[in-house]
């Protein structure tokens, strides 16, 4: 079975429950394989970035493998504002920012019976920008802090570099650890560009932690908030709080 979010985000949770932590969300127009159901969920598989999670079954909306493998034949458009709104009939449901608009066609999108209309700002695909990963990330500056999170509304660190690089078309897997085993290593912190990512571990010297390079010694990353900070040898330096906060592991180039 194959399903479709077209809600504007869905909360997906370690385990079947209500009470399970929310360990991802899918956006709009995001697309999944149904792996399992129970009476009230589904565990689901993300066809963007493989992540495997329960989602509750009243969210769900299924589409046909026909629909499912044109869908992802080509990339989707993407919403590109902070918040935009798409119309279903005289609803409208509002979109986030990387929010996907598949098999849309003058301003139309169908799935299934259902058609969406959508009026608003997008960005097409197109090759890797890594000049557009400053511009995206700047979008989310003072979005707050949120384990799981992938919107303006609440995004964690590696959800906020997941979606400034899918919005750059770069496709990065959800979690730190498995963004760090893509791209090639720097070897100085004075070697990074703007736009590569940093990555930082914890005592156990386990990934905990990546934000994305401004050059210039500063970083922008989630972390309370998406924020600006120092960036040196030894990781950042938070001047608020006048200490280093996170130790640096790697810098990946990923272009």
């Amino acid at each position: 079975m194959y399903g479709i979010c077209l809600l504007s985000q869905v909360p997906c949770r370690r385990e079947a429950s209500d009470k399970s932590e929310i360990v991802t969300y899918l956006l709009f127009g995001e697309v999944y394989v149904v792996l399992e159901s129970t009476e009230k969920w589904l565990k689901i598989k993300s066809h963007f970035d493989a992540y495997e999670s329960w989602i509750c079954a009243k969210q769900h909306t299924t589409i046909s493998e026909k629909e499912f493998n044109a869908i992802n034949a080509t990339p989707p458009a993407l919403s590109n504002e902070l918040v935009q709104v798409i119309q279903e009939n005289q609803e409208y449901i509002p979109i986030v920012i990387g929010s996907s608009l598949p098999l849309l066609k003058d301003k139309k999108m169908t799935i299934g019976d259902r058609t969406f209309t959508f009026d608003g700002s997008l960005l097409e695909p197109g090759a890797p920008d890594r000049n557009k990963i400053l511009e995206y990330a700047f979008m989310y500056l003072n979005a707050p802090y949120l384990w799981g999170g992938k919107s303006p509304f609440g995004i964690d660190c590696s959800g906020f570099t997941q979606m400034v690089y899918k919005l750059s078309n770069v496709n990065l897997p959800r979690d730190a650890y498995q963004q760090a085993e893509h791209g090639v290593a720097c070897s100085f912190v004075e070697e990074a560009q703007a736009g590569d990512l940093a990555f930082f571990d914890n005592e156990a010297g386990k990934i905990v932690h990546v934000g994305i390079v401004m050059g210039n010694g500063q970083i922008i990353h989630a972390s309370g908030k998406v924020r600006i900070d120092n960036l040196d040898h030894q990781g950042i330096f938070n001047k608020e709080m006048n200490q280093y906060t996170h130790r640096l592991r790697i810098i990946k180039n990923l272009f």
